[in-house]
């Protein structure tokens, strides 16, 4: 039967949806992630050409529609759709709806509410337990989030995330059709596991006759579930795929801040380490670095290992 497994871990909040001893959806929420899908917040009217409105509390967001009438620096109440998504060089301003003025204020749902809300089983794991969530594959998934490099059984995908859409590269040997029958299947596998939504782009092999494309078409439709809008295979072997766009995808998040991720996975291998906990530790210059700009995370550690570690890191 499929779980929700789910960690509280230091800087993020990780969970995987596993049934078979596989994961199936993996997701994290960093530390401080606002606003949320789902926040309702009050906020003042910035720019009315744009939309920008500022919100209570700090950050900004895109409305639109704005509520008619509305001017220049008037307040109002705003409920957050998508939340900010990271890009070289700037992220995405959040997008908001209005809301009802009288709708109550709120931060919306967190990542253990969220899948609380599926209504499948969740599991909390604790550091001193087994390590359910890395014998599912966890380090494997967080791998493919950050190389791209995602293998299934005759090829091979390569995914890239662009500001304009996520990209799946086919490639592999054998027959063509079914290669490409079977990289339909491992993408949508790989979107859900990620949480890839928005424009997807997918480069098959070029194939040659309808039916072939058809079959492609096909296989989509039935490994991933919906709601979605996809173009047909064209001729050069390409097909898009619109997902509804909530909150950043695995590979987004991960490669937004590569150095935060290696830290809080660096502390996560540490908080599981049988007692006692370690007197020195050997990191990178450059986890040493983030470390040492977040001390909570350190205070954090040491609160739950029962002790402090000097994290230490070699001239590279």
């Amino acid at each position: 039967m499929a779980e929700w497994l789910y960690e509280a871990g230091i800087g993020e909040a990780r969970a995987a949806l596993v049934s078979r001893g596989v994961i199936w959806k993996a997701r994290i929420e960093l530390e401080g992630t606002a606003p949320r899908e789902g926040a309702v917040l009050a906020a003042r009217l910035a720019d009315r050409s744009t939309g920008k409105v500022t919100l209570d509390g700090g950050g900004e967001a895109l409305c639109d529609p704005l509520p008619q009438g509305i001017t220049q620096g008037a307040a109002l109440r705003v409920r957050i759709v998508r939340e900010a998504i990271p890009e070289p060089g700037r992220a995405k301003l959040p997008k908001a709806v209005p809301g009802a003025p009288d709708a109550p204020l709120g931060p919306g749902p967190d990542l253990l509410a969220r899948i609380t809300a599926t209504g499948l089983p969740v599991r909390q794991l604790r550091a001193h337990e087994p390590d359910l969530i890395e014998e599912a594959g966890w380090s494997e998934v967080l791998d493919e989030a950050v190389t791209g490099e995602i293998a299934f059984p005759g090829g091979a995908l390569r995914l890239s995330p662009t500001p304009a859409m996520t990209l799946f590269d086919v490639d592999g040997s054998g027959p063509i059709e079914p290669l490409a029958v079977a990289a339909a299947h491992a993408v949508a596998r790989a979107i859900e596991r990620h949480g890839i939504a928005g424009s997807i782009g997918i480069d098959f092999p070029t194939l040659s006759s309808k039916a072939a494309r058809q079959a492609v078409a096909e296989a989509i439709d039935a490994a991933l579930p919906q709601p979605f809008e996809r173009t047909a295979v064209n001729g050069f072997g390409f097909l898009q795929i619109v997902r509804r766009r909530t909150r950043p995808s695995l590979p987004e998040l991960l490669r937004a801040d590569p150095v935060g991720a290696e830290t809080r996975a660096e502390l996560r291998r540490l908080e599981r380490l049988p007692p006692p906990p370690p007197a020195t530790h050997m990191v990178t210059q450059r986890i040493a670095r983030r470390l040492a700009q977040q001390p909570g995370w350190k205070q954090e550690l040491a609160r739950r290992i029962g002790g402090t570690t000097e994290f230490v890191s070699a001239k590279e």
